[in-house]
């Protein structure tokens, strides 16, 4: 009996140690093309990044996920490609991050601090979004970006037409 559990054990590990190996490869095949995008805010300061850009399922879906590390200048812009509510979390994430949610025209119209990475809970836009920016955690404090600030360029037309 000792040696079938040591053998059921194994394949238990063997199993683990393959779908993880599996998540992490399938991960790596997804790509993002990079952009520029300026924040400005209310105060008329402008901030420049450079983001990947998410804009199908598989890139949505992947994120930020597995990494370790994301250079202070740059993020990702999620688009969903319609105004709806977005529901986001922070499984296989380990950055810990800030989220902007903002509107069809970029304008910033919800912010989540410090989402907490390997999280499972659940970060709501609280309203229909367009577009949900993800940099450092930290940035928003640093950078006083709040609630009305404007996203523009990386795809986002902001009122008026002009990126």
């Amino acid at each position: 009996m000792p040696s079938l559990l040591k053998t059921l054990a194994r394949s238990a590990l063997a199993a683990l140690f393959l779908f993880s190996w599996l998540a992490i490869s399938a991960a790596a095949d997804v790509s993002f093309e990079r952009r520029q995008l300026k924040l400005v805010t209310g105060q008329g300061r402008t901030h420049s990044f450079t983001v990947e850009l998410a804009v199908d399922p598989d890139q949505r879906a992947q994120g930020l996920m597995y990494r370790r590390q994301m250079a202070p200048d740059h993020g990702m812009l999620f688009d969903f490609g319609e105004t709806r509510r977005v529901m986001m979390w922070m499984k296989n994430t380990y950055l810990p991050l800030d989220m902007l949610f903002a509107a069809a025209d970029g304008t910033v119209r919800h912010i989540h601090e410090n989402a907490v990475p390997l999280s499972e809970s659940i970060i709501d836009s609280r309203e229909p979004v367009v577009f949900v920016l993800e940099l450092n955690a930290g940035t928003v404090r640093r950078l006083g970006i709040k609630p009305g600030d404007r996203l523009s360029g990386a795809g986002i037309v902001p009122a008026g037409g002009a990126q």
